[in-house]
């Protein structure tokens, strides 16, 4: 009777764990040998920034996030750098008030591989500006302009790029789009401070591209949940990006690029009658634009011929285009279009990224331009340059793989659609210009710096005035935006002048910024 008893009790120990195993999802996710773990490499070093060495301790790789159910959503990339007391006090939970930049590339669907080799942490590769770098071996050498002087950095990898992957049930759709990202990446960042005892140290965002247009986002994503940001960079900005696409029936996008075209030409040498300066060139070249070129596309058809032909005129002379090509195009050029134009009798093409490059046009027939010299003259060298530095330096596992770009991920789709931009059910536009003024006007002690280049055909600097300008932001509220402005293009960094002035404007900032 007694062994029937016990044979009874095992049988139902059994049928009791084996129910409570089934019936417990979050147990069998987080302890499955099927998902990946959170993985982290921690190395130090130093860096010489102005004469003085810095020390730092760097950690690289995965932080598990979860949802509010306490259910495993993805590993967030990341790469750390810690310098000094903000790092000896970590394991006692004190804290300094050192400030800490979030920093990321934009797409989207880059990876963070361009700030972080090439202009903010402790090292940079070398490359030949502007022109093709010679193939490996690359120079990796200490970075002197970067930021660790001021400030400790946190290198985010998106969702798709780095080391980034989603875990359980999330797919990477649910971290591919405007909102979706917004809200994973202001996750990670409130994680991380959180973890790290950072919460209450001067916070900064700094993001490139459409790192700009996420920005906006998430300053008004995480101040509405209680964290505010000190400061917020934009490096080559985008808010509307309606102002980049050239659709059927608008003339923005053809108004906001003609300044840099013609910046572009003043570089090139393209101009009858080049003045020396830059800056008063494009200042009567804004001048032309709004005043002229601008009231004229806006009459369409009903242009006087009069009219017209002064304004082809004045088109050929900004731009180095000739007048035959404005009026074939019906006084409106595509970016494209502009790229293979301007070089053409040499045989060449301009950049899009920075059209101070320029390379071979193998088809001197083309409408436009079918690949951008910038990108083909850039990607070898930081490429590789960053993952010797990752797999070697900082000593990540080799066996995980980062992605320099989630476009080479199957079904990469980024989804465009963004609760700030809804009316009545349909998308108006894609705009995060209202997310940023929306942030400002509710916290009047937030600063932000916009860095703008003159030969950047990807972002360009006259829609980001246009942008500003129409947000409706009171005068005291506008009065915390900074603008800056380099002759160099969308990565400024690679230009030695313009990056020299690019870590002195981000130093002022912070320094001016963080209540220190």
């Amino acid at each position: 009777m007694k062994s029937k008893l016990s044979s009874t009790i095992l049988f139902l120990c059994l049928i009791t764990l084996s129910y409570a195993q089934e019936t417990n999802p979050i147990e069998k996710v987080l302890y499955s040998d099927t998902i990946p773990r959170a993985e982290t490499s921690t190395t130090k070093g130093t860096v010489s920034i102005e004469g003085k060495t810095i020390s730092y301790e760097a950690i690289a790789g995965t932080m598990e996030m979860r949802d509010i159910h306490n259910k495993p959503t993805c590993l967030f990339g990341y790469t750390s750098y810690t310098v000094g007391a903000e790092r000896s006090l970590k394991s006692t939970g004190e804290t300094t008030h050192r400030p800490i930049v979030f920093a990321f590339n934009g797409g989207p669907g880059s990876s963070s591989m361009w700030l972080h080799i090439g202009a903010l942490g402790p090292k940079r590769v070398l490359v030949n500006d502007p022109t093709f770098t010679p193939n490996a071996p690359y120079q990796i050498v200490n970075n002197p302009y970067s930021i660790l002087d001021v400030a400790d950095l946190v290198m985010i990898d998106p969702v798709g790029t780095g080391l980034s992957v989603p875990l359980g049930k999330k797919e990477f759709k649910d971290f591919w789009g405007v909102d979706e990202d917004i809200e994973s990446i202001s996750h990670f960042i409130k994680q991380y401070l959180i973890h790290n005892g950072r919460l209450n140290s001067p916070k900064y965002l700094l993001g490139e591209s459409y790192g700009t247009f996420r920005n906006a986002g998430i300053m008004d994503h995480m101040q509405s949940g209680g964290i505010a940001f000190n400061g917020v960079i934009m490096v080559s900005a985008v808010f509307d990006l309606h102002s980049l696409m050239f659709p059927q029936g608008s003339d923005l996008s053809y108004i906001v690029h003609f300044p840099t075209f013609a910046a572009t030409a003043w570089y090139h040498n393209k101009l009858e009658n080049r003045p020396d300066s830059l800056e008063l060139f494009l200042d009567n070249v804004r001048n032309f634009t709004q005043n002229e070129y601008a009231p004229a596309l806006f009459k369409g058809d009903q242009l006087p011929e009069n009219e017209r032909s002064a304004l082809i005129s004045k088109l050929a002379e900004y731009s180095g285009i000739s007048e035959a090509y404005w009026q074939k195009a019906d006084l409106r050029i595509k970016a494209g279009e502009f790229f293979a134009e301007l070089l053409r009798d040499e045989g060449e093409n301009v950049g899009r990224l920075d059209s101070r490059f320029r390379d071979i046009n193998q088809n001197l027939l083309s409408q436009s331009a079918d690949h951008d010299p910038f990108t083909a003259a850039l990607m070898p060298p930081f490429g590789t340059a960053f993952l010797q530095y990752f797999y070697g330096e900082l000593r990540v596992n080799p066996k995980l793989q980062y992605s320099l770009s989630a476009y080479s991920r199957e079904g990469f789709k980024w989804n465009w659609d963004h609760k700030g931009n809804m009316s009545w059910g349909t998308r108006t536009s894609i705009n995060t210009g209202p997310d940023m003024a929306r942030a400002l006007t509710r916290n009047p002690n937030t600063k932000v710096l916009i860095m703008n280049s003159y030969f950047d055909l990807a972002t360009v600097f006259y829609g980001v005035e246009y942008g500003i300008n129409h947000l409706g932001l009171h005068p005291d509220i506008k009065a915390n935006i900074q603008m800056t402005y380099y002759k160099s293009g969308h990565m400024m960094y690679v230009h030695e002048p313009s990056f020299e002035q690019f870590k002195n404007d981000i130093s002022t900032f912070i320094r001016s910024s963080s209540n220190q």
